[in-house]
């Protein structure tokens, strides 16, 4: 993580991982210090606070999330394309990270920087889309479309997680659902769905 030395940062992914686990009621001092193998005086001296602690833990996996997909579209214009593998990134990383997967699920919604990680670039990309008639929803339902887009992918998520679905499967016929709904054609929100997805860019 950016600006840690490297003390601090043993400690915020020791927090990543048991926030993953357990949520952010059932870590303690004393759990964050065995996980991290530092004592308990050293997680003190490095942290604020616990609610601090997760705050800024989820600020940078949202960060960083955000950044990563937003690069990947650089030489992508269209934003019916852009939104398919957007949702499919999500879905992919969840599963070749299962903890990263199982802390976006249970805190994307009730977490105001990963509410933002979902719905900054779609944004943008939606509006776009319905202004070049790409998409057909009305503008007053941006709100619904974002939390239509950002409940389905956590529910993708979650069936990657416990083994339900394949992220390829969950991952397509979440992206191609969602762009049939804003007004694609069944076909080709198929094949935008089911494009091979890209590698997606790090930030080195």
């Amino acid at each position: 993580m950016q600006s840690l030395n490297p003390t601090q940062r043993r400690i915020h992914q020791a927090a990543f991982r048991l926030f993953a686990e357990r949520g952010t009621s059932q870590v303690n001092i004393l759990d964050l210090a065995q996980e991290a193998g530092v004592a308990r005086g050293t997680v003190y001296s490095n942290i604020e606070s616990m609610e601090n602690l997760f705050e800024t833990v989820a600020s940078h996996l949202a960060r960083e999330m955000h950044e990563r997909v937003n690069k990947s579209f650089n030489a992508l214009s269209d934003p019916a394309q852009r939104l398919a593998n957007g949702i499919r990134f999500f879905i992919r990383r969840a599963h070749e990270d299962s903890q990263w997967g199982a802390f976006i699920h249970k805190f994307a919604m009730s977490n105001a920087s990963l509410r933002e990680m979902f719905s900054s670039q779609a944004t943008a990309d939606l509006l776009s889309g319905l202004s070049t008639g790409r998409y057909t929803f009305q503008q007053e339902q941006l709100l619904s479309v974002l939390t239509l887009i950002s409940s389905s992918v956590l529910g993708s998520i979650f069936l990657v997680l416990e083994g339900h679905r394949t992220w390829r499967e969950s991952g397509s016929d979440t992206a191609e659902l969602i762009l049939r709904a804003l007004g694609v054609s069944p076909e080709e929100a198929r094949a935008l769905a089911t494009n091979e997805l890209p590698a997606l860019p790090s930030l080195d």
